[in-house]
């Protein structure tokens, strides 16, 4: 359990810091007004979840699936920071980015996955 615990948490500040890195660098390279940065880990998160879920499929995942898709990725990505977004750019911009926004990271996030299944299958099978 300790050890569990272990794998989750250094791959979940691993995951942190790598979305703190990409926020810094889309405001520095594209500035304020749209959540690009959100944006972009949602998908590429979803992307690699479904990569790694085609690499562990039908395996014991163990410590790759705790280190790397709860704690990397669950870091990585954050529905939390994507709502928060959302309501902001909402209350800042109006209802049409926001849901265009929404939109947006939803439909390319389910997308990623399924391209990322896809590229597991060939990469993994």
């Amino acid at each position: 359990m300790v050890q569990s615990l272990l794998f989750v948490a250094l791959g979940g500040a691993l995951g942190a810091s790598l979305r703190f890195l990409v926020s810094l660098s889309a405001l520095r390279l594209i500035g304020p007004g749209f959540p690009w940065a959100t944006l972009f880990v949602n998908v590429a998160g979803s992307l690699a979840m479904g990569v790694l879920a085609m690499a562990v499929a039908g395996k014991d995942p163990g410590r790759v699936q705790l280190f790397l898709m709860t704690g990397v990725l669950g870091g990585f990505t954050t529905f939390s920071a994507f709502s928060l977004d959302a309501v902001t750019l909402w209350q800042k911009s109006g209802a049409i980015p926001a849901l265009a926004y929404v939109g947006a990271s939803v439909v390319l996030s389910v997308a990623g996955l399924i391209a990322g299944m896809a590229l597991g299958r060939g990469a993994f099978a």
